[in-house]
């Protein structure tokens, strides 16, 4: 069973001759433990995308199932628990809360809903991140680099069903950019987890599993990335 499908997604914004269709019956679906780069120019709808597959949105019509549930049949406050719970978001701007360290930034989405962290995988997942020396420091001791690293171990602290990465490697150099790749297909060997990527960048799709591109809202390939099969 595929742990994301797409069925017909389509996404207006305004209406009549202001209308602007950003989705236009996009349809695909992503089996665990799958690597996949969404690219495509600016406009393209990649952002909206992910936005949807994320519940940060509602699609104009379409659905969009994760690891089985319908995520727009879901009442706002069930889709916010269900995205918690199933969803990690890695953001090129990274959103750590300043006055939180290291460690407790990973573990945010559990102290939220409530859940004691398995000491154990969150250790795991700082010494795989290379932040054992830095788990008590602030965001604003690390570097840019660090900060995603970190931002990616807050993604993977409750296992998620599926990760969705906005733009990972647009605020680093191309030397922490290429880290931060490596760390995410880490995730998907070590952790089994379902990684989607929207990137301008092609180092992202050549080492993506698969390629999702769009132009004008729709999905115009699917096609094995440089580092599928």
């Amino acid at each position: 069973m595929n742990v994301i499908e797409a069925s017909g997604l389509c996404k207006r914004y305004g209406k009549d001759s202001t209308m602007v269709e950003a989705l236009k019956n996009v349809s695909f679906g992503i089996s665990q433990g799958e690597f996949v780069a969404i690219v495509g120019s600016s406009g393209s709808g990649k952002s909206t995308l992910l936005h949807l597959l994320g519940g940060l949105d509602r699609p104009s019509s379409g659905t969009v199932r994760i690891d089985g549930e319908d995520l727009y049949a879901l009442k706002e406050q069930e889709r916010a628990v269900f995205r918690r719970r199933k969803i990690g978001f890695i953001f090129q701007s990274y959103n750590l809360i300043p006055v939180l360290n290291v460690e407790e930034n990973i573990q945010l989405p559990l102290l939220l809903d409530h859940r004691q962290p398995d000491k154990a995988y969150i250790n795991d997942l700082i010494e795989t991140l290379g932040l054992s020396e830095r788990r008590k420091h602030l965001p604003s001791e690390l570097s840019g680099g660090q900060q995603q690293r970190v931002a990616i171990g807050r993604a993977l602290a409750y296992r998620p069903a599926i990760v969705l990465a906005d733009e990972p490697t647009g605020n680093l150099d191309s030397a922490n950019g290429r880290e931060v790749l490596e760390l995410l297909k880490l995730a998907v060997r070590q952790y089994h987890q379902t990684v989607v990527v929207i990137s301008h960048d092609m180092n992202v799709a050549a080492e993506a599993d698969r390629v999702l591109r769009l132009q004008d809202g729709r999905l115009i390939s699917d096609s094995r990335g440089g580092n599928g099969a």
